[in-house]
Parts: structure tokens; C-alpha cells; sequence
């Protein structure tokens, strides 16, 4: 028997078992539903906060109604080491997992589950192995789909392009969609991708440890390791966060020209990032402006110490010129942490009246803006 026969024939008599465990027992069978996670390599954080958050709510919430267990195989590592999170050898690693190794883990279990949630649409590309019928994704935003949505604005060599189709391609399998902003799936049904029928709209969560108040153990524990890592706060000082990437759609070329116009009227100012080190073209923006010695990138940080990074901020600013959610304005604000944001359709949705906008790459109105602020 080869091997495609057996596993054929692994999923028949597995679901079998299922439906004849259903019919035995109708009033104690659980669905059993598969969460498909991002590579825990990859980093990225705010997926995998995505992911934990709704595995922990559907156990706390539901837990009598449905199982649910998290799909998440470990990178297979042929040319980068452990460790490695970027470089060409992490990513030629990262390719191989998300388009060979990922897919023939999920062919082995797609029977052990009645449901699967992919809760990354970047990783749609996973739907060709599973039950389409069964699936539902989570959309965050369309840029992975952007090179093939508007090739003009997003340029992209063929090798690029052909793989989004592939991930495009899986993503409209999906029985439904699950969109996390009103503005996401305005876009999604403007590009008609989707039936309406088939897209839902569900917000983002907000970690319970993102609060105003540190008001248990591990919160100030969490404020402490904040103290540690940017000092103690000081009189006439002020910091101004950020928190994401550095990719282009973040604009950090804005942050770090509105940073520059603040620190000349408050010189004591400093920028505090999270997520990551600014790339060389930014570092020598930063140079050029003659700020870079008040930058402070941090590492990427556990949810309670962000949290405290969060609460003793100044401002939080978040300059981008695409959004599917803007998770750090939600987080800023539970925080008790005042935010400004690009005028963005998704940003206000989410931020409302308790944020402060201004227009997309405009540095003077930013700064003016956070200056009164401060």
C-alpha cells in the first residue's frame, strides 16, 4: 500500500470512529477543533498573542462545549541554526516550513480534528490541505495579497507573486472568514473575494494584562523590569513609544521626523521602540536628524512588561499608512496611555474618541500635535 493510500485510508476509518463515537454518545461528543498556528520561530508576536488569547478564552468559555488544541509544529531547521529569526538561511528555512513541511504535518491530522481556525491568513496557503468546508481563517489586513490586489503600488518579482497566489488561492477555500475591523472587511468584499455571507466581522481581545493599574504581584514585578530597562523616570523626561515592525507601512520615517521636531522643543524627550531594531535606512535617518542617541530599541518583550513599557509612556504613536486592526492603540489605551494615529478608517474605528489623529506622513501636524500634548 503506498503512502498515499494509507493515509486515505487512516482519515476514512478515523472520521468512522468519529461518527460512530457521535451517534454513540450524542450528548457527551465534543467537536473537536484544530487552532492553526503561526510558526513559533517566525516571532511574531502579535499572531501568537492572537493565537494564545483564543485558545485560552475558547478552554475558559467553552471548554464543556469543545475541545480545541493548538496545530503548531516546530520549524524544521535545514540551513539556518537555532536561534536564527532572520537572515537569507532563517528564511529559505521559513519558506520550506510554510509550503512543504507545514502542509504534510496538517495532511497527518486533518482528520483528527471536525473543525480547523487559521488564525493567520498569511498562512492560507495550508487550506489546500485541509477541509475547506471545515475552516474558518482570520484576516487581519490584505497585505499579503497586495502584489496581486494592486500590482502597480506593490511591485513584486514573479517568484514572489506566484507564491501569494498560491496563499491567495487556499484563503478563498475558507467556509469563513473572520475579519478583525469593519474596514478589513470593507476591503475584502471591495475586491470581491468574498461572498458577504461568508465574512464576519470579530475585533481583536485586549490581553488582561494590559491595564491602567499595576495591581497584583506580577504587575509590579513587570513595572520593575520596565525601571530596569529604561531607568528610572525623571523630572522634565518623557518617553514616546512605539510599537510594531519597521516595515515600510509603518512609516517609522514619520516617527522618526516627528520624534526630531518634539525633541527640540523638549530635549529631555526620548523614543522607545519595541519590535525590533530599525533597519540600516532608518538608523541613518535617525542619524541625518541627529536623534539617534535619544532612540531606545528594546527587545521584543513578554506581555506583562510591555504592558509596563505601555503605562509609563508619555505617548504612544502609531504613524502608519495601512492598518488591518492597530492592536498597540487598543493595548496604549487600556494602558490608561494616551495614543496618536494616522486618520486611517480602521484606526478610528477601533481608537474612537479616546486617540488623537492626524493625516497620513504629515510630520509637522505630529509634532505639533504631540507637543501640545505633552
Amino acid at each position: 500500500m503506498g503512502y498515499a493510500s494509507y493515509q486515505r485510508q487512516r482519515g476514512a476509518q478515523a472520521a468512522a470512529h468519529r461518527d460512530m463515537e457521535q451517534a454513540a454518545h450524542p450528548a457527551i461528543f465534543k467537536p473537536r477543533l484544530g487552532v492553526v498556528c503561526d510558526l513559533r520561530e517566525e516571532n511574531w508576536f502579535s499572531m501568537n498573542l492572537v493565537a494564545d488569547m483564543l485558545l485560552e478564552g475558547l478552554r475558559r468559555d467553552y471548554g464543556e462545549e469543545i475541545t480545541a488544541e493548538r496545530v503548531c509544529p516546530p520549524m524544521r531547521r535545514r540551513f539556518s541554526r537555532a536561534g536564527d529569526s532572520n537572515g537569507a538561511r532563517f528564511n529559505t528555512d521559513r519558506l520550506l516550513n510554510r509550503f512543504l513541511d507545514y502542509p504534510r504535518q496538517l495532511r497527518r491530522v486533518r482528520e483528527d480534528f471536525d473543525v480547523f481556525h487559521v488564525v493567520d491568513h498569511s498562512y492560507s496557503q495550508l487550506l489546500h490541505q485541509l477541509p475547506a468546508g471545515r475552516t474558518v481563517v482570520t484576516c487581519h489586513d490584505l497585505d499579503t495579497f497586495r502584489c496581486l490586489l494592486d500590482p502597480a503600488g506593490e511591485p513584486r518579482p514573479a517568484p514572489f507573486r506566484l507564491m501569494m497566489r498560491r496563499v491567495l488561492d487556499g484563503f478563498r477555500k475558507a467556509a469563513r472568514v473572520a475579519c478583525d475591523s469593519a474596514a478589513t472587511r470593507d476591503e475584502l468584499l471591495g475586491h470581491g473575494l468574498f461572498p458577504p455571507e461568508r465574512v464576519a466581522v470579530i475585533p481583536n481581545g485586549v490581553h488582561p494584562a494590559f491595564n491602567a493599574a499595576a495591581d497584583c504581584e506580577a504587575a509590579r514585578e513587570a513595572d520593575r523590569e520596565a525601571a530596569r530597562l529604561l531607568g528610572e523616570r525623571e523630572d522634565g523626561a518623557c518617553d514616546l513609544l512605539h510599537v510594531g515592525s519597521t516595515i515600510a507601512r509603518k512609516r517609522v520615517d514619520v516617527l522618526l521626523e516627528t520624534f526630531a521636531a518634539v525633541r527640540r522643543e523638549m530635549p529631555r524627550a526620548r523614543l522607545v521602540r519595541v519590535g525590533g531594531e530599525l533597519s540600516p535606512a532608518q538608523r541613518a535617518h535617525a542619524e541625518e536628524l541627529k536623534v539617534s542617541g535619544a532612540v531606545v530599541v528594546l527587545p521584543f518583550l513578554r506581555t506583562e512588561v510591555l504592558a509596563a513599557v505601555y503605562r509609563r509612556a508619555a505617548l504612544v504613536l502609531q504613524p502608519s499608512e495601512r492598518e488591518g486592526f492597530g492592536l498597540p492603540l487598543v493595548e496604549a489605551l487600556a494602558c490608561g496611555t494616551h495614543v496618536v494615529a494616522s486618520d486611517l478608517p480602521v484606526l478610528r474605528e477601533v481608537g474612537g474618541e479616546a486617540a488623537s489623529y492626524c493625516a497620513v506622513g504629515d510630520s509637522k501636524a505630529w509634532a505639533e500635535r504631540c507637543v501640545e500634548l505633552l
